[in-house]
């Protein structure tokens, strides 16, 4: 004979949570929706008898109760393989992600490096779907900022929102002394021509980068200034021009780890002995500056703490605050490129 059906077991519910705590059915919601005017006692036997009960909050039932999603939009305004190739972007994903989750919230990671994906993303942001967003590495010009900022959602971004720095919250890290720090060092070890690769001038990091370096040198020859896209093909490029454009170069601050393990293959491959012929200094202090030889003095912007500082900001305008803007100190790292 074949065996009887089993019945799925019953999913617990508040009764359940509210009879295995000795509370009312009040109380355990009210622990659910933010625990306001709950006892310390209340919400610490509420919470046993969860883990108790193996009682599953339904997140469906509780946006129609708090008109929130519990979900976060990361936006990352890159192509695809740029989300791979630089550390930078997985450790504020990871920090942001590890934020969130301490306040039971989800993030979703999102894709906007074309015009027809930031239409679509806006319309699905906009659409009751997240609670907030995240923007990452935006350029000048993109339209999901204003966007966004228009119809009213919680938005914060890593790095100056170019163009909307007295309408939209942000954080970033302090750029310009970072790149200040980094010359003024290259300087104290005898270095004279000192060149820079820059980031996109499209980008606060790569505007902000730029002025640092002009600022520590005073006058700045455009001979020794070359433009770079963040990514390690870009700068082995943009070091290559440099050496055509000013080969007696004998330093140079690339606005970028990623781009400066480039700038290090252009120069070994044009025979030229890292630092003895030319130092090289970065910016980020990611994994990449591990790896080069010899490995990369740096410009260390505190990822975990920028992506900390995102997440509360964002939670404070979801709670109806007014934007509000971070600025995180940069530290120099010394090793053996510089």
């Amino acid at each position: 004979m074949p065996e009887p059906r089993r019945r799925p077991a019953r999913r617990p519910t508040i009764n359940d949570v509210a009879a295995a705590a000795g509370v009312s059915r009040g109380t355990v919601s009210r622990v659910l929706n933010g625990g306001h005017d709950v006892s310390d006692a209340a919400q610490e036997a509420v919470e046993r008898a969860m883990r108790k009960t193996g009682y599953v909050v339904n997140q469906h039932a509780r946006s129609l109760v708090t008109q929130r999603s519990q979900s976060v939009a990361f936006i990352l305004s890159e192509p695809q393989d740029r989300l791979f190739e630089d550390p930078n972007f997985n450790v504020l994903l990871h920090g942001c992600t590890q934020a969130l989750a301490k306040h039971d919230i989800t993030l979703l990671l999102t894709l906007a490096s074309s015009l027809e994906d930031r239409k679509r993303l806006g319309r699905y942001l906009t659409g009751g779907h997240v609670d907030g967003a995240l923007l990452v590495s935006t350029h000048s010009g993109n339209p999901l900022i204003p966007e966004l900022l228009a119809r009213g959602l919680p938005v914060v971004a890593c790095g100056k929102p170019l163009g909307y720095e007295r309408r939209a919250a942000y954080v970033a890290a302090d750029d310009r002394d970072g790149a200040r720090q980094m010359v003024e060092y290259l300087r104290s070890t005898g270095r004279r021509r000192i060149a820079t690769i820059t980031g996109p001038l499209d980008t606060p990091g790569g505007i902000e980068r730029l002025a640092g370096y002009r600022e520590a040198l005073g006058e700045s020859d455009p001979a020794l200034i070359a433009h770079g896209d963040y990514t390690r093909a870009g700068g082995e490029a943009a070091m290559r021009r440099l050496l055509a454009q000013a080969p007696d170069l004998d330093a140079v601050f690339v606005a970028s780890d990623l781009m400066a393990a480039g700038a290090m293959t252009a120069l070994q491959l044009a025979g030229k002995r890292i630092p003895d012929d030319v130092a090289v200094g970065g910016f980020d202090d990611s994994q990449v500056a591990l790896t080069t030889q010899p490995p990369l003095t740096t410009v260390r912007q505190s990822y975990p703490r920028i992506s900390a500082e995102m997440v509360r900001l964002l939670l404070s305008l979801i709670d109806g605050e007014s934007p509000a803007a971070v600025i995180v100190p940069t530290e120099l790292v010394v090793r053996e490129s510089a």
